[in-house]
């Protein structure tokens, strides 16, 4: 299974991205050194959304259209999920 995730950074911004283990890279955002360049600085960081995919092919297109939306329309999203 795949993941796409956005996370809420202490400086409110999303960071979005996609995994196959949530648990893990929600865990390296916080606190690796290595593969967090964005979110490095402006920990911590929260997962708020999340949505599972059985391939890497239609989660990489979902990402592409998340990270298109403007800031307003991802809180929008977020919602719907809550």
């Amino acid at each position: 299974m795949y993941y796409i995730y956005i996370l809420e950074c202490a400086d409110n911004t999303f960071y979005t991205g996609i995994t196959t283990d949530l648990e893990r890279r929600v865990f390296e955002h916080n606190s690796s050194l290595l593969w967090a360049k964005y979110t490095k600085s402006r920990r911590p960081v929260t997962l708020i959304y999340s949505e599972k995919y059985e391939n890497r092919s239609l989660a990489s297109k979902r990402e592409i259209e998340i990270k298109k939306l403007s800031k307003k329309q991802k809180n929008e999203l977020i919602k719907k999920q809550d």
